[in-house]
């Protein structure tokens, strides 16, 4: 995998997408504003359904926005070359990323902007990496949910190693401008997940725009926007036409993993998060 991605800092990027210098840039050259909101996550933990839950709470459940507008331009991505250019736009600004927190800009770390990480089972973000890589021509295709996890426990794929990912960004748990949410209990309890994420960026609701919130930023009305449901990426950079989005559940490993390749990983995933609260991940 490693000969089709590109490696900064040893963290591995898809080549196609990511340049050294951007990656450079967003961690030296970003200028995080106290009145910024981003949104960090590892790849396929739930960053999508996120975005149009933060872009319906700030047009308090209107989807003028989020039928107008595709997901990338709402919330650009930090460390990509459009995203970096994007996201020099005057105002309150939504962001995303998928960066570790080493390479993260470095002037969020004196500044009061507000960071949402959203976590996920990764034994569920194994086999939903397994379905999009092998959907888009970014990086080398796993040729087995197997594969995919062998790459997975070796930090070799996109961004890295999730063990490391997620060992630096709850290590800012404490601090007041840092919010972390669980895609299981987005998925469980999505209304009282809202509020909360409501009450973090001081933003208030009435009970019929939480309505709104919660019915616009369900999987089928996404599935059904294609300014969210990434039909109008380039075709260059997919695969076939199939949608991007697939199921929008949790547990889907289940159907994927053996019992031992499922006992491995619980074994593993216990010693390498051994010293961070069990209560941190839900779907234990």
């Amino acid at each position: 995998m490693a000969d089709e991605n590109l490696c900064y800092e040893g963290i591995p990027f898809p080549r196609v997408t990511f340049k050294p210098e951007i990656l450079r840039k967003a961690r030296e050259e970003f200028v995080m504003k106290d009145e910024d909101v981003v949104l960090v996550t590892f790849p396929k933990s739930g960053t999508h359904w996120l975005i149009e839950i933060l872009c319906l709470i700030q047009s308090k459940g209107d989807t003028k926005w989020v039928q107008s507008v595709p997901t990338w331009e709402r919330s650009p991505w930090i460390e990509l070359e459009s995203g970096f250019a994007l996201a020099n736009k005057e105002g309150p600004r939504l962001l995303t990323s998928h960066l570790p927190i080493q390479l993260f800009p470095k002037s969020f770390f004196s500044s009061k902007a507000k960071v949402i990480y959203l976590i996920r089972n990764p034994k569920d973000i194994i086999v939903s990496s397994y379905f999009f890589w092998n959907s888009v021509n970014l990086a080398k295709k796993p040729k087995s949910v197997e594969q995919c996890l062998e790459w997975f426990l070796e930090g070799k794929m996109p961004y890295g190693s999730w063990f490391d990912h997620v060992h630096g960004w709850v290590s800012m748990r404490e601090r007041e401008n840092f919010l972390l949410l669980s895609y299981e209990e987005l998925k469980w309890d999505t209304e009282r997940s809202v509020e909360k994420i409501c009450q973090f960026l001081g933003k208030k609701v009435e009970p019929e725009e939480l309505s709104l919130i919660l019915k616009n930023s369900s999987f089928q009305v996404m599935k059904e926007n294609k300014m969210s449901n990434f039909s109008m990426v380039d075709d260059a950079y997919l695969v076939h036409k199939n949608p991007l989005m697939r199921k929008g559940v949790t547990g889907d490993w289940k159907n994927y993993f053996t019992v031992a390749q499922a006992e491995a990983f619980d074994k593993l995933f216990q010693e390498k998060m051994a010293d961070l609260p069990r209560e941190l991940f839900p779907w234990e």
